[in-house]
């Protein structure tokens, strides 16, 4: 079934596009929900408009985006944690946690799915990538401190002491004064 995109639709493609969809998918889902009509000479005049408009709204949505990013750039997040000696968390800084931080310091409504990829589980300084849109990621900073406030333990030098050379002659000379 051939269908006339009205909107964008993530892994179809961009308003005013014609594509050929499964009939089921352009019958049961793209034309109930409004995001395409049959393929047409009649809708195929409409195209140039929903083009147009679909244009104008992603060239919108990349400027806000691309506004977020620089403020998203600034931000950094602290969290504290329980640590090991080795600074290895006892659990880890999820990305749920690291976008409620996000969302509640800068007042925005960003999905979890969208920061990160992995749980942190390191004490220190790490950078998270948000996914704003397919080319837009700032990262932000995220700084991990031990609960009670310690800074990370470094490694002790190894202490050297010296130690007596062992000679086994001299203690069977020793052995056999003793008879």
């Amino acid at each position: 079934m051939k269908v006339l995109l009205k909107e964008d639709v993530d892994n179809l493609g961009l308003a005013g596009e014609v594509h050929e969809v499964a009939a089921g998918f352009g019958r049961n889902y793209l034309i109930p929900q409004g995001f395409a009509v049959k393929a047409s000479p009649g809708a195929m005049n409409q195209a140039t408009v929903w083009r147009k408009k679909a244009e104008a709204r992603r060239a919108q949505i990349r400027a806000e985006y691309e506004a977020l990013a620089a403020k998203i750039e600034g931000v950094t997040l602290n969290f504290t944690a329980r640590a090991g000696d080795s600074g290895k968390l006892y659990g880890s800084i999820t990305t749920a946690q690291i976008a409620d931080a996000l969302n509640e310091t800068m007042g925005l409504d960003i999905d979890r799915r969208k920061v990160g990829v992995d749980p942190l589980r390191q004490l220190g300084e790490h950078k998270v990538v948000v996914r704003l849109s397919g080319d837009i990621h700032p990262s932000v900073t995220v700084i991990i401190e031990s609960e009670g406030g310690e800074p990370e333990v470094e490694a002790a030098a190894p202490v050297v002491e010296e130690v007596e050379e062992y000679d086994e002659f001299d203690e069977y000379e020793e052995f056999e004064e003793s008879f």
